[in-house]
């Protein structure tokens, strides 16, 4: 049975709507000749960040696969295969942030990120267990679940903040 692991939706939902506070106001501010330029670039970006968060990982009863999108291949992602009797070991490294990454290891001596932002993470790892029977119980999420959440809070009060001052800028323009 093939098991598709997408993208945590927190994840998507803090890099789009950071993305979206920091360019909305860009179109509105640009003058003459740079509107329609700053209004396609805008849309492009947007095309961009959803595409790049739309990677996944497949899992069946032989492998484990890493997909990514044709702007994220691109951009230098690349898709990943690996057969569940290839893999040596899990790997840990830390990270300058004090988190932990890890890799898998194969049998060829090949290092393959695993990824710690997928949904139904528990479900994800222990399908790694049953497969490979390593330990996984020091695999965790990258960053706490609360970080995602707190930046999509505060890009969207940044949204908001954005909409009122647009509104109250428009209103003092026509004497309102």
């Amino acid at each position: 049975m093939i098991e598709k692991f997408k993208t945590l939706f927190f994840v998507k939902c803090s890099l789009i709507s950071l993305y979206l506070a920091l360019t909305i106001p860009i179109p509105f501010i640009s003058k003459g000749n740079l509107k329609f330029l700053s209004i396609f670039i805008f849309f492009l970006g947007l095309y961009l960040i959803i595409n790049i968060t739309s990677d996944y990982v497949e899992t069946t009863k032989t492998k484990i696969s890493y997909k990514t999108s044709f702007i994220s291949k691109t951009l230098g992602r690349k898709n990943w295969e690996i057969l569940w009797k290839d893999i040596k070991l899990i790997k840990k490294l830390p990270t300058s942030q004090g988190s932990k990454v890890f890799y898998f290891n194969t049998i060829k001596g090949d290092n393959f990120l695993i990824p710690q932002r997928v949904e139904n993470f528990e479900r994800f790892i222990s399908i790694i267990y049953l497969n490979t029977k390593i330990d996984v119980d020091e695999i965790s999420y990258l960053s706490p679940l609360w970080t995602y959440k707190l930046l999509t809070f505060l890009s969207i009060l940044m949204i908001i903040g954005e909409v009122f001052a647009y509104k109250g800028q428009m209103l003092s323009m026509l004497n309102l």
